[in-house]
């Protein structure tokens, strides 16, 4: 995609480019969904997004070569051992297309989000 999604939903995100790229940001979705059922749907920075208790969980976002995960600064902190073999920069991954997404590795991230989450609204 060479400009920013005007998106409204993620569905619409997600339609707007090829077929097999629409598999992996539907398969990332889903993930998302099974490991925070309670996290709501939402487009925020042109990028599809998940907020919980009225706080962004992570975004996701399909580029020419890479999925990009942001599970925000704390996110990729905590996994920074477990990241090495990605890009990565403060709150970003870069998954690459041309390689399965790391299913697992999201999940936990996803799941360390949900309680960083449900730590600070729980004050």
């Amino acid at each position: 995609m060479a400009e920013r999604s005007t998106a409204r939903f993620i569905d619409e995100y997600i339609a707007e480019f090829p077929p097999e790229v629409r598999a992996v940001l539907e398969q990332v979705r889903a993930l998302i969904h099974a490991t925070a059922p309670e996290a709501v749907e939402t487009i925020s920075y042109a990028m599809p997004t998940f907020d919980l208790r009225g706080k962004h969980l992570v975004y996701f976002a399909a580029f020419a070569h890479h999925i990009g995960f942001y599970p925000t600064g704390s996110g990729t902190a905590a996994f920074k051992d477990e990241i090495t073999s990605y890009k990565s920069a403060k709150g970003s991954i870069q998954f690459p297309l041309d390689q399965p997404m790391p299913t697992d590795l999201i999940r936990r991230i996803v799941e360390f989000r949900v309680s960083e989450v449900e730590r600070k609204t729980a004050k």
